[in-house]
């Protein structure tokens, strides 16, 4: 591609750019796309199908170098920086029109260090990528439901699983990080290098520059680990959300219980409730008895599976393609009134594929200080929210409309927090309300890090300078 192609093709970098954009391309070890390339409409695609953004730029990194000179690129012409890992951001986040996508998918290095349990992963994996190369040592750490999301955006948000209440958020397990910060320096972070910004990388998401690798502390884990489902009617789902409150309530740290309102092709709703168990098998077939004996459930199992297959087991309910939106927030209880509310929100979804979801929490998660990393919501027993699933843009408004109104519903009922990873562009109070008390000591880090806010698509810490 010649400049004065890209002069006519890169509306959102100024004409007298374009000659630093041809530079920008020779230099990268890894492929700059921008529009007028063949490869620029599937390269700009994430997984939320209803995101329909168009970057200027588009910059296929594959080393810590490539990252530093598109983060120059970005500051020096002003331009708008998403960063992209997974590209899982429900709000589309890690794009945008007109600016450059800084995109880590080819950063793929993995290394485990058996002896000392330690992994050494680079932004651009997926969880499926680090846990396979992980549970070949028998070894895991904290990783979340869905093996296409990248570990990058998991792990800087905080980062749930089936893992976290035996062995803490992905986050409580992150060790070191390299990251490039704003004025395009590679740091090492750790509790002892650059010890403040290494706190705000826990839990405060890509506020403070581009992560290049994580190192993470592993855990011996599997290969099998026990696992229960059970399918309740619609007309039953009272008593067993009751049930499922005073259940996981009781529930070892071992042991992760979540659930949710499911609807089937044929129009048939259900409530679902799904438990892993972290630890002997024998163990665990007394813990989930009580699970597997209660009520007339439709459909029930209690299995040994592979920690891989529990980790992707919920890929075929979230493809890419598909089109996306949920508001999230804290419960503590799951009271008579608030179960009402839920069902009756429920019932109303215009399509068949969304879900109303519970992801317990706490645990291990609990016994870490509010103060030791930005994460604040320590005390929340469940992650609650609707997942709006449908194909077709012109039933956006409606299905949109509905996950806002259930979550409305259920918002007298919440502990007013949210989990960052799960906030799209929702403005300063709801990630005030991921943050707590730790809110002002990111807005520090902020302002000596990035106090121009270069790095603001994200669950943004505005500077105060």
């Amino acid at each position: 591609m010649n400049v004065e192609q890209s002069a006519d093709t890169l509306s959102g970098i100024p004409h007298s750019t374009t000659s630093a954009v041809e530079r920008l391309r020779l230099n990268l070890h890894g492929d700059l796309v921008v529009p007028a390339d063949p490869a620029y409409d599937q390269a700009r695609r994430v997984w939320n199908g209803a995101i329909d953004k168009r970057p200027a730029a588009i910059a296929f990194c594959v080393d810590a170098d490539d990252v530093i000179k598109a983060v120059t690129f970005a500051r020096v012409h002003r331009l708008l920086i998403a960063v992209r890992s997974g590209g899982h951001n429900v709000a589309g986040l890690s794009s945008c029109d007109d600016g450059i996508v800084i995109d880590l998918s080819r950063m793929k290095g993995m290394k485990v260090d058996l002896e000392r349990r330690i992994a050494r992963a680079e932004a651009g994996l997926n969880l499926g990528e680090f846990d396979k190369a992980t549970q070949a040592y028998g070894l895991a750490t904290t990783m979340g439901v869905n093996s296409d999301t990248g570990i990058a955006g998991l792990t800087l948000g905080g980062g749930f699983g089936k893992l976290g209440r035996k062995h803490g958020l992905t986050c409580d397990n992150l060790i070191a990080a390299e990251i490039v910060t704003a004025d395009g320096a590679l740091l090492r972070t750790s509790a002892s290098d650059h010890p403040d910004l290494f706190w705000g990388l826990r839990g405060g998401g890509g506020n403070f520059g581009i992560v290049t690798a994580f190192e993470y502390q592993l855990h011996p884990v599997g290969p099998t680990l026990l696992v229960g489902s059970v399918l309740h009617r619609y007309d039953h789902a009272r008593g067993a959300m009751k049930f499922y409150h005073e259940f996981s309530s009781r529930a070892p740290d071992e042991l992760s219980v979540d659930a949710a309102l499911v609807t089937t092709p044929s129009g048939d709703r259900f409530f679902n409730i799904s438990a892993c168990y972290v630890g002997p098998q024998e163990v665990g077939e007394q813990v989930l008895a009580p699970l597997m004996t209660f009520g007339s459930p439709i459909e029930s199992s209690l299995v040994a599976r592979s920690y891989l297959q529990i980790q992707s087991s919920g890929d075929a309910l979230f493809p890419r393609g598909r089109r996306y939106y949920w508001k999230a927030q804290f419960l503590n209880d799951i009271g008579d009134d608030l179960i009402d509310a839920l069902l009756d929100a429920y019932a109303k979804a215009p399509s068949r594929a969304s879900l109303l979801v519970f992801q317990q929490v706490g645990g291990a998660i609990a016994r870490v200080s509010k103060s030791d990393s930005p994460y604040a919501n320590r005390d929340a027993h469940y992650d609650c929210f609707p997942i709006a699933i449908w194909d077709a843009s012109a039933d956006d408004e409606a299905n949109m409309r509905w996950a806002r109104e259930l979550w409305h519903a259920v918002r007298p009922y919440s502990t007013g927090g949210v989990y960052a990873n799960n906030l799209g562009d929702e403005g300063e109070d709801r990630v005030r309300a991921a943050y707590g008390e730790n809110y002002a000591r990111l807005v520090t880090l902020k302002n000596k890090f990035d106090p121009t806010n270069l790095f603001r698509l994200n669950q943004n810490i505005k500077p105060t300078i």
